[in-house]
């Protein structure tokens, strides 16, 4: 059964939002804000369903899990009582270890 955990975000997982919503504002800053909000929130949900995610095949470590979230991969590691996000990436690319 899943405990709540406190969801802690990386600097590396901030700037890759940062560089997301900085990419698609090019087209459309709207977008771009109601895009990241979304990954953000995915994230966030991660404190009461922790392993809803798979895990992740670079790593194949019962605590290292993604969610996919249309063509992103946001990376996560699961603590006793954390979930700390790694990274946020697009999905065509591999994770490097």
């Amino acid at each position: 059964m899943n405990k709540d955990r406190r969801v802690l975000w990386t600097e590396n997982a901030i700037q890759d939002l940062e560089s997301i919503k900085s990419f698609i504002a090019q087209d459309s800053p709207k977008r771009a804000a109601e895009w990241v909000l979304e990954l953000y929130n995915a994230g966030e949900g991660l404190s009461k369903l922790s392993s809803r995610g798979r895990i992740v095949l670079e790593f194949n470590q019962e605590n290292i899990r993604e969610l996919i979230i249309e063509n992103y991969r946001l990376v996560y590691r699961v603590q006793s009582t954390t979930v700390e996000i790694l990274t946020v990436f697009e999905g065509h690319r591999l994770l490097r270890k």
